[in-house]
């Protein structure tokens, strides 16, 4: 099974599937802002716009998933923005023609909850160091409250291992129970944010 976590940026994606992949013995994440960011290191910087524009990145997030599909015999979790109808068709709708078994979940929450956790992970800097989420905000907002990008789950009033839990119920997963208190998670969600940091 591919459980692909989407929502705008800052909507706690990463956050989510960390959460799973440390409930969910036998998961792996596979990250396909790897693929894009293999791709911008080998172009000029002046060519490095958005990568999901490439066709080569949506071929090469399609092939790695379906081989991590065929080949690997727990979850799958796939942390990514994908607004793009057209896109979404290319990888989420080959995937599922092909007979994997996709469970979407369009991670949302109110604009205001969204730029309270961007400033939250601006590291000191706020939102400036995160001008690109905040300028595709109300585009993924209001992109991904369409039909096509269902589940829809709401996340303004849950905590982060709620949320993981109403992701795997949805999908018949079984998670391993919750035992990290509040200052541990705490903790356990500093360290994957700075997992994350790009300084390229």
């Amino acid at each position: 099974m591919l459980l692909w976590l989407n929502g705008p940026f800052g909507g706690g994606k990463t956050q989510t599937a960390s959460e799973i992949l440390r409930r969910l013995p036998g998961s792996v994440v596979c990250d396909p802002e790897h693929v894009g960011f293999g791709l911008h290191r080998m172009l000029p910087p002046a060519l490095r716009d958005d990568f999901q524009d490439l066709p080569v990145w949506r071929q090469g997030v399609y092939e790695m998933l379906d081989l991590a599909l065929r080949k690997h015999p727990g979850t799958v979790i796939a942390p990514m923005t994908l607004v793009d109808p057209g896109y979404f068709d290319e990888i989420v709708g080959r995937l599922r023609e092909n007979g994997h078994d996709v469970r979407h979940f369009a991670l949302l929450a109110e604009r205001a909850t969204v730029l309270r956790r961007l400033t939250e992970r601006g590291w000191g800097r706020g939102l400036q160091r995160e001008s690109f989420a905040v300028r595709r905000l109300d585009h993924c907002l209001e992109a991904l409250a369409a039909p096509r990008f269902a589940e829809h789950l709401r996340t303004d009033r849950l905590t982060l291992p709620q949320v993981a839990d109403r992701v795997a119920a949805s999908a018949g997963l079984r998670l391993a129970p919750n035992t990290y208190g509040r200052r541990r998670h705490r903790l356990r969600q500093i360290r994957v944010g700075l997992r994350h940091i790009r300084f390229d």
